[in-house]
């Protein structure tokens, strides 16, 4: 059969017209780039098939060419990408798909016989996170003048999904002062808040909670799960320490909004700033706050080598920064190039160079008033001192006298050392071995005696100043080398102190950088890694999952974000806010741009149509419900119960536990109960040893501080409610709460009462017959307080009064 003339010309122009319509350098390769190239370029190119070039693609790899002559159903690309293939899975693997309009283009260029230019050179793919976030237009909507809420509901639309209603009154005040304060509100703050009829009701009760001074340990908790905070030196031994004056710099420095980019900075490098740009005691708190990178573990075991160990704490700097601030998984180049990101075990031992220059300190934590009262005391001394040094001198010349009329019962009576030394003819005895015996001779006057107590008075009076662990910087530099294979035993080639190539340059070349320029470069604004993965965590609070789900992982192996524009612009917002009134890096500012948006403040019920288009809320149609970590846990009680020690800052306490707690280690320690008000202090002052941590810590997940904690698990198991109902200090508590509804309630209203002092809220009609029934059927047995205490034990034990809704 012949074709018209006609037909063929229409035939030709229209396949001209669709080959120059897929164009591959324009429309192809950027979609190899960002889809296939991470797992097939030239690093490590999986089944050797590299994608960086057509060339490659037609070479192809162990499952044969990826592009073939004929349809572009032949091709083993298309078969991948569509999931047609037989044997292989779809791709990419275990990421989104290609959108239709992707799959398309291919297909167009594969049918046009995958035309590409010879001298194609390869090419990197450049992965989201590392560049630098540009600030995004916000999307201009009727529904919203909220900046997050104009993201966060185009997206909705382009879901086919509506946003829930607002959450009421009382449920929105209790999430929001347990997520900026981990403290329930009072029944009269809640009175007061229902009855505000102001706009900025709401507004007015989040800058009231942003100034509690609770706010700081809320947040400050958070910062040492990243921080692997704890008050004992690890491994087996697990000796205690004092570091808790910097977990109480943590506080203040986030109570006093300090800009987050000096927060690091001082962290890591605090002892590098200068002294004279710190006047009064900053210099003192910025060498304090050293003590981030001083929650290394330390082993003491007997026989060890120093130098592995001191490594090992070196290493896990490294690994820490990489993951708190960086939030990539930095530590797995340490043994070779990383698999999957663009980090070579040099680039990271580069890293390395920085946290090699520095000796582990312990420093006075001592305030200017601390200062001030040691010197007032020592100069107290000085007189009675002297007075002292004159007596002992007038005594000297007897002593000899002394010794030799010694009787043997005069003898016996003497501190052993002291005999040790008479033991010896008086040449024989050493300086030291003299002043002994001196000493045991002037404890026999009876004037000496009464004046050396004089001097322990005056020295009793001293404040006792605690001590931290900081870092300070070598004045001789130690040399760093790549480790080959990850082991300190072989030194392979050297390396200057330096960063990875995939981020922007140090600013430094005139001189060996140091740990200050590592932390100002990690707080530039040009980083495109730090603001975006602080904003991320700080999201991951509200909301149960960061808008990167892999807060820890932002590399090419993470999630990516669900919504890429918001991320962005909360970033560069959090740097340099255009929206909220406070300064740059300001954290307070970030807080309360977004728990005053309409996304926070939504009701978490889940309704059905969300169920079934987004049952993992991933566009955040609602808000989440979340189980309070393990502290909040404890500290609702203790508010509920009205045992609440609200002091903040100090040593670490040591609430009630089982018995038995501190014999499972390989060195048991005592665990002497506090008394008084430490014994109801917040759950983040527990003294926690990384061994035998305390048990109601651990069974509601808190981290073990021996790595940093990015994001804490919710687990839902028995020993939980085991744990509530029947541990000795919830017990205690439900008896105090108990109490407290007698004591402050009239009859009538108690049961209302003790709902509100544990939920926030009044319950509702059943319940409050089914409270009623329990507590009539206890009275009828065990009596009035018995029964009341069964309440207590109840409403302590809801999942309600454990979860922020």
């Amino acid at each position: 059969m012949l074709i018209p003339r006609w037909c063929l010309w229409a035939l030709t122009l229209s396949l001209a017209e669709w080959v120059s319509a897929v164009d591959y350098l324009a429309d192809i390769k950027p979609i190899l780039i960002e889809h296939c190239v991470s797992c097939h370029g030239a690093d490590h190119p999986k089944s050797d098939l590299r994608l960086d070039t057509a060339a490659g693609a037609r070479t192809g790899g162990r499952h044969g060419p990826a592009i073939t002559a004929g349809p572009a159903e032949a091709s083993l690309l298309w078969q991948v990408i569509t999931g047609t293939h037989a044997e292989l899975p779809a791709m990419p693997y275990k990421k989104p798909a290609l959108s239709p309009s992707e799959r398309e283009q291919i297909r167009l260029w594969l049918a046009a016989g995958a035309p590409a230019p010879e001298n194609e050179l390869p090419s990197r793919k450049i992965h989201w996170s590392f560049v630098p976030p540009k600030r995004p237009a916000v999307p201009v909507r009727d529904d919203s003048s909220h900046p997050i809420d104009a993201f966060i509901r185009q997206h909705l639309d382009k879901e086919g999904l509506t946003a829930s209603p607002e959450a009421d009154r009382v449920t929105l005040l209790r999430r929001v002062s347990l997520d900026l304060t981990g403290l329930p509100p009072s029944p009269a703050d809640v009175d007061q808040f229902t009855a505000d009829s102001r706009p900025d009701a709401y507004e007015r009760a989040v800058d009231r909670l942003l100034a509690s001074p609770h706010y700081g340990e809320r947040w400050g908790r958070v910062w040492l799960d990243l921080a692997r905070y704890a008050d004992s030196n690890g491994y087996s031994i697990d000796a205690p320490r004092s570091i808790w004056p910097w977990r109480d710099w943590v506080i203040q420095a986030l109570n006093s909004d300090q800009p987050f980019d000096r927060f690091v900075i001082e962290q890591l490098a605090g002892d590098l700033l200068a002294p004279a740009d710190s006047p009064d005691d900053t210099h003192l708190r910025q060498r304090l706050a050293t003590g981030f990178h001083r929650n290394t573990q330390i082993n003491e075991e007997g026989g060890i080598d120093p130098e592995q160990f001191r490594i090992e704490a070196v290493l896990d700097r490294v690994n820490t920064t990489g993951t708190a601030l960086l939030g990539l998984t930095i530590g797995c180049a340490q043994c070779h190039d990383h698999k999957f990101d663009p980090i070579s075990q040099r680039e990271y031992f580069q890293l390395y160079a920085f946290f090699n220059t520095q000796d582990d300190v312990t420093l006075e934590a001592a305030s200017a008033a601390d200062r001030a009262a040691r010197t007032a005391v020592e100069r107290a001394t000085q007189p009675v001192q002297q007075e002292l040094d004159a007596r002992g001198k007038a005594l000297e010349p007897r002593f000899a006298e002394w010794e030799a009329a010694l009787t043997p019962a005069q003898r016996d009576a003497l501190p052993l050392e002291v005999r040790n030394v008479l033991g010896l003819r008086p040449e024989q005895r050493n300086d030291a071995q003299r002043k002994v015996a001196l000493r045991g001779y002037f404890q026999t006057d009876a004037e000496y005696r009464a004046i050396e107590q004089r001097l322990q008075k005056v020295r009793s009076g001293a404040p006792k100043i605690p001590t931290t662990l900081a870092l300070k910087e070598r004045t001789e530099p130690r040399a760093s080398v790549v480790f080959i294979k990850g082991d300190f035993t072989r030194p392979g080639d050297p390396v200057q102190p330096g960063t990875p190539a995939v981020l922007p340059p140090l600013p430094v070349a005139d001189r060996p950088a140091n740990r200050l320029d590592l932390a100002q470069w990690l707080m530039d604004p040009q980083n495109p890694l730090t603001a975006r993965v602080l904003v991320n965590r700080v999201w991951q609070q509200y909301f149960g999952k960061g808008l990167v789900e892999t807060e820890n992982d932002f590399g090419t192996q993470g999630s990516p974000p669900s919504h890429p524009a918001l991320l962005d612009w909360l970033a560069c917002e959090f740097m340099e806010p255009t929206v909220s009134a406070g300064p740059a890096w300001s954290l307070k500012s970030l807080h309360r741009l977004i728990v005053t948006s309409a996304t926070y403040r939504q009701s978490s019920r889940v309704r059905p149509e969300t169920q079934e288009k987004d049952a993992n809320n991933r566009w955040l149609s609602r808000q989440n419900r979340l189980r309070l970590d393990a502290e909040l846990v404890r500290d609702v009680a203790l508010v509920a119960s009205g045992t609440f020690n609200p002091r903040i800052g100090g040593p670490g306490v040591f609430p009630p536990q089982p018995d038995g707690v501190m014999n499972l280690g390989q060195s048991r320690r005592s665990w002497t109960v506090s008394t008084g008000g430490d014994q109801y202090r917040r759950g983040m002052y527990t003294f926690f040893w990384r061994a035998t941590p305390h048990p109601a810590l651990a069974v509601f997940d808190a981290p073990d501080g021996f790595s940093t904690c990015t994001r804490r698990l919710r687990s839902n198991t028995p020993l939980q409610a085991l744990t509530l109902l029947n541990d000795a200090a919830f017990v205690e508590l439900a008896r105090q709460l108990a109490e407290r509804i007698q004591r402050e309630a009239p009859e009538a209203d108690r049961l209302d009462y003790a709902v509100r002092l544990c939920l926030a809220r009044r319950p509702t009609a059943q319940e409050r017959e089914r409270l009623r029934t329990l507590w009539q059927e206890e009275s009828r047995e065990v009596g009035d307080a018995a029964a009341w205490m069964t309440v207590a034990r109840v409403l302590l034990n809801l999942d309600e009064t454990i979860t922020r809704e």
